[in-house]
């Protein structure tokens, strides 16, 4: 017991040894960066103000855009059809099926509205499903 103290002791005085020496060099590159880079920090720069955008207006013809473009993509003969409707009239118009990713794409909404439509027209019992993420439209 009496030699692992020893021995404690002895390893605490060369770390406190190192660390000392570690400071002074720490010291000494420090005062070398001082003495190299005094013309560095007496430079002024001058701020200038960033240009004011104007806000709201580019917004809402983006967003009437996109609305009429749905409207388009989603109505059948100048009809206004539900969410629903458009996914099952696309769903219907398909052969062998029609995988969500493609849903998606072909009526513009969200996964999430994708995602409800297909559930709510699975409980209506309007379409089926034929494999994981491909639905078909029920024969009545």
């Amino acid at each position: 017991m009496e030699n692992v103290q020893k021995e404690l002791i002895a390893i605490s005085a060369s770390l406190l040894s190192l660390t000392k020496q570690v400071e002074k060099v720490a010291e000494a590159i420090e005062g070398e960066r001082e003495k190299s880079t005094p013309a560095q920090k007496t430079k002024k720069v001058k701020k200038v103000a960033a240009p004011v955008k104007k806000k709201g207006a580019p917004k809402k013809v983006v967003a009437k855009k996109a609305k009429a473009d749905l409207k388009a993509k989603t109505s059948t003969s100048g009809a206004n059809q539900t969410m629903l409707d458009s996914v099952l009239s696309i769903i219907g118009r398909s052969r062998n099926g029609i995988a969500v990713a493609d849903l998606k794409k072909k009526t513009a909404f969200e996964a999430r509205q994708v995602s409800n439509a297909l559930y709510k027209l699975t409980k209506k019992g309007m379409i089926e499903t034929v494999a994981r993420g491909v639905y078909i439209k029920k024969k009545k």
